[in-house]
């Protein structure tokens, strides 16, 4: 059973990388092809299409630091707090992830044909940055009260 326990905690150490990527991935791809598309159909600002597309990005980040945080000695009695905190935080952001994505996909399909909309096409993909924010900085809170070692 110890062994079941260490293993939870160690899926939960890494599980924030994890689905921080496979969401931002997902979430750069679905914008990506909206920005891939739009270069086909504009003349200029094609920066800014592909810069949107990058918004996803963060969550990964945000997932690299919530590892580094919960990253201590394993023990029974840390392990489960590791587990639910690093994979609960992973699929905040993993879902945040593929929302942006969307979301910005969209501000992209917008702004192409209403160039003068750009900025607050963003809003949405800015409203659901926030959400990724809020999982993030819960999880740092939430790690500081975990136990460093055993007892």
């Amino acid at each position: 059973m110890e062994a079941i326990i260490l293993t939870l905690g160690w899926i939960g150490l890494f599980a924030p990388v994890a689905l921080g990527v496979i969401g931002s991935v997902v979430g750069c791809t679905r914008a990506g092809q909206a920005a891939i598309g739009a270069l086909l159909d504009t003349e200029r600002g094609h920066g800014r299409y592909i810069g949107i597309s990058a918004m996803p990005s963060s969550q990964t980040i945000f997932g690299i630091v919530v590892m580094l945080t919960l990253n201590r000695p394993l023990t029974i009695a840390n392990a489960p707090g590791i587990f639910a905190i690093g994979t609960l935080a992973g699929v905040a952001l993993m879902i945040s992830a593929f929302g942006q994505g969307s979301a910005c996909a969209s501000a992209i399909h917008v702004a192409k044909n209403k160039p003068e909309v750009f900025g607050i096409s963003l809003a949405p993909a800015a409203v659901i940055e926030g959400f990724a924010v809020f999982s993030f900085v819960f999880a740092l809170v939430l790690a500081g009260s975990l136990p460093s070692t055993g007892g």
